[in-house]
């Protein structure tokens, strides 16, 4: 302790602008903190700290001001000064806790003069070419003097787990309330990359991102406790695993192992086989079926064939990889899942079509009203930005009637040069909301560009979200010659690249946006990486069009910021279903109506398919709703067709002899035997031997007089054989065949209605489905 009292004095990491008063005050307020250390054992000044348990509780500083018989503010002052040498010194490293608890607000500031000073000088002149507000770029550089205080690293040589490490414990303190964004924490990794190794990761929420996990840490989070059922469930997944994407692989690990396996482990803890009874199985489809809400009531589950589904391919895949690998021979058991299980599957499949369809004829009605909504919305909060920026700080203007103040944010530390005011903040004359117009602007922009885009290229959230500045590329008509702008959608969902063509309207929003990109950006579009939640991966740096400045970095939109926007434009155009409810909109909801619209509009439905980007015809008509004026429509469509297709002298006004031809052919079709059904304008074939014409159509009152007719030919036939009459034998025996014939199926039409049994057509029968015993 001697030692290091004697050498106190002459530590060089005191403040370079303390004046001599202030020096002494350290070296004073040093010495009675080492002197109070120096009480408690340990072989070191770190470790009498952590045993006198000054880290954990700051009530010793009271302790010691109390001591002291000067003022309470003077020994006070003392003694902070103190303490901050001996952690300038590096005689002591104190926790986060302590440091936050203690607020030694001058000591960040101290730290930089003294640790590497040319280091922080230069995040400093990076900060503030990054970040739009001042306060922004202190806050990190506060961050990052706490770390070096707690680490005794100088801040070249820290590393990325140190900033995690701080930002696990301020998440720790802020655990059961609101506390938001850590301040300046997300500036610090950007700047401490400058100076410092902190791996691949460009930003902080990079690193904070997790990746995919293995499978066998997927299935084990589920906590089986059969070894041989979760060894068989893992390699049965990773044999599907390559074939699906990650957020599929998800879903199917969560049905087998956790909706499957660990429910019946949970209920029957006895069983230990895939071979399940009769009894186990009912019971767990019995459960499956129903799902307990946040609120505690029961309701049918959505994806409970689903859920058969993957349980059934999974047996039956074990099954069949049974008659190639042994491996798979001990686990080839009966599937707990029969046919007679999914009986219910094409009626829900119906039902969620039919939902489908019900909210594309409520909702493409509307979208006009949603669309005008947005882009009146956008105009007006742009007027209203640009008219508050004309006017200096606490200047007046005047906008729709009302008068509103420039202010200055509350936040704001640099000053109150107007040059260097980052946001656009007004304040109403007689009322103290602060409404910030950048905010206000950029949510009214954005909200604007997804409806828009959304419904002029029908592509699916993730789609929108990963569409580039690349992606518009110029393609020539091989036919023409003609050169047309085409966007490029990137696989999502189904793997599958496509190419769309670019409507007028469409190229106004993307030029829009990138307008706005590059006027944010010194005319260029940011490039930013994407992560995607679902496949647990960062995408490559690239001019996404669909990003934003968050602070000092730029950040691609999620698909919870989408959804946000798109209910703030629905609230605001107030629209309602039938039934006076707000009419909700999905961005699943645009790609519906986009296709609906494609293919009414005219668009083949297989060309549709390709458009939208599905593998399957059927899931593009499963998306098509049909209107009552469209069935109308199409029908007239195609009466128009079928008429251009005929003479167009059939559509004029019939004469006057036109009239009476048509009439006296209906008086001329009365008949000795029935009536004559030849068509009005056809000759008569068999010149009026109407008794061998098909067209004759046998009244049932005259099948006496068919009789005779049928007697007479004989007669006839018999004459003429007698007589050597060949070629009259012949015609007679035409017109026999004939009446005999009609006589036959006039007959067969009697005895159908006579009789009222069922007759036997020799189809087999079938026998009820045991399970509907």
């Amino acid at each position: 302790m001697n030692d290091i009292l004697a050498r106190f004095p002459t530590l060089a990491n005191w403040p370079s602008d303390a004046s001599k008063d202030a020096r002494v005050r350290h070296i004073h307020g040093g010495r009675k903190v080492l002197n109070w250390l120096a009480e408690h054992p340990g072989e070191t000044w770190q470790e009498r700290w952590l045993v006198s348990g000054a880290d954990r509780d700051i009530a010793w500083v009271e302790m010691m001001v109390a001591r002291d018989s000067r003022r309470p503010h003077t020994a006070r002052d003392e003694l902070t000064r103190g303490l901050s040498s001996l952690l300038l010194g590096q005689l002591i490293r104190p926790s986060y806790a302590f440091i936050h608890a203690c607020r030694l607000t001058s000591l960040p500031r101290w730290i930089r003069q003294s640790r590497r000073p040319e280091l922080f000088a230069q995040l400093q002149q990076r900060g503030n070419e990054l970040a739009t507000r001042s306060e922004e770029v202190a806050n990190a550089l506060t961050v990052l003097s706490w770390i070096v205080l707690h680490t005794g690293r100088e801040v070249d040589q820290l590393t990325a787990q140190d900033v995690l490490n701080y930002r696990a414990w301020r998440r720790g303190q802020a655990q059961g309330r609101s506390s938001g964004g850590i301040g300046g924490l997300a500036l610090s990794w950007v700047l401490l990359r400058e100076v410092a190794d902190l791996g691949d990761h460009l930003t902080l929420k990079d690193a904070l991102r997790a990746g995919q996990r293995p499978t066998a840490e997927l299935v084990d989070g589920y906590g089986i406790r059969t070894r041989a059922v979760r060894d068989v469930l893992v390699r049965y997944l990773d044999e599907r695993r390559p074939a699906l994407d990650y957020a599929s692989f998800r879903m199917l690990t969560g049905s087998l192992a956790g909706r499957f396996w660990a429910d019946i482990e949970r209920h029957r803890p006895q069983v230990d086989s895939l071979k399940l009874s009769n009894e186990v199985a009912a019971a767990w489809k019995h459960r499956l079926k129903t799902v307990t809400g946040r609120d505690g009531r029961s309701r049918p589950r959505q994806d409970y064939f689903a859920l058969l589904n993957h349980v059934r391919s999974f047996y039956r895949d074990l099954q069949e990889w049974a008659h190639d690998d042994p491996a798979w021979v001990a686990f080839s058991v009966p599937s707990p899942i029969r046919r007679s299980d999914l009986a219910g599957l094409g009626k829900q499949i119906k039902q969620t079509t039919a939902r489908m369809h019900q909210r594309v004829q409520e909702r493409l009605p509307r979208l006009p009203d949603l669309v005008d909504s947005a882009e009146q919305h956008r105009l007006a909060q742009t007027a209203f930005r640009d008219a508050a920026t004309s006017v200096p700080l606490d200047g007046l203007f005047d906008h729709l009637g009302c008068t509103y103040r420039r202010v200055l944010p509350r936040s704001y530390i640099g000053g109150h040069d107007r040059s260097l005011v980052p946001r656009v903040r007004v304040q109403r004359t007689g009322d103290d909301t602060v409404i910030d117009l950048d905010r206000v602007e950029h949510d009214a922009f954005w909200a604007w560009a997804v409806i828009e885009t959304l419904r002029h290229t029908g592509v699916r959230v993730e789609e929108l979200l990963e569409i580039s500045h690349l992606a518009l590329i110029a393609y020539t008509l091989p036919d023409t010659g003609e050169t047309v702008p085409m966007l490029q959608i990137v696989p999502s969902k189904s793997n599958e690249e496509r190419l769309l063509l670019v409507s007028p309207e469409l190229a106004s929003v993307l030029a829009t946006i990138i307008t706005r990109l590059r006027r944010d950006n010194d005319g260029a579009v940011p490039l930013t990486s994407r992560y995607d939640k679902k496949e647990r991966a960062v995408g490559p740096r690239l001019p996404h069009l669909f990003q934003h400045r968050i602070g000092s970095q730029w950040h691609t939109f999620s698909e919870a910021t989408i959804k946000e926007l798109l209910q703030a434009a629905l609230d605001r155009a107030g629209l309602a279903d039938p039934t006076g409810q707000p009419l909700q909109y999905t961005p699943h909801d645009f790609r519906r109506i986009f296709a609906t619209d494609a293919v009414t509009g005219g668009l083949p439905v297989h060309i549709a398919s390709r458009v939208l980007g599905h593998a399957n015809l059927q899931t593009t008509q499963g998306y098509l709703a049909v209107f009552n004026d469209d069935i109308v429509r199409s029908y007239r469509s195609y009466l128009d067709k079928r008429r251009a297709t005929r003479p167009q002298a059939e559509y004029r006004e019939p004469t006057q002899q036109e009239w009476a031809d048509f009439q006296q052919h209906f008086q001329l079709r009365k008949l000795e035997l029935g009536d004559c059904g030849r068509p009005y304008g056809t000759p008569c074939q068999h010149e009026h031997a109407c008794v061998r014409c098909p067209m004759l159509h046998v009244d049932p009152r005259q099948r006496g007089r068919l009789v005779e007719i049928v007697a007479n030919l004989r007669d006839r036939i018999a004459e003429a054989r007698l007589n050597g009459w060949l070629g009259e034998v012949e015609g007679l025996t035409t017109s026999l065949t004939a009446a005999t014939a009609k006589l036959a199926d006039l007959d067969r039409t009697r005895n159908r209605h006579l009789n009222s049994e069922p007759v036997t057509i020799g189809m087999p029968a079938l026998g009820r489905s045991p399970s509907l015993e």
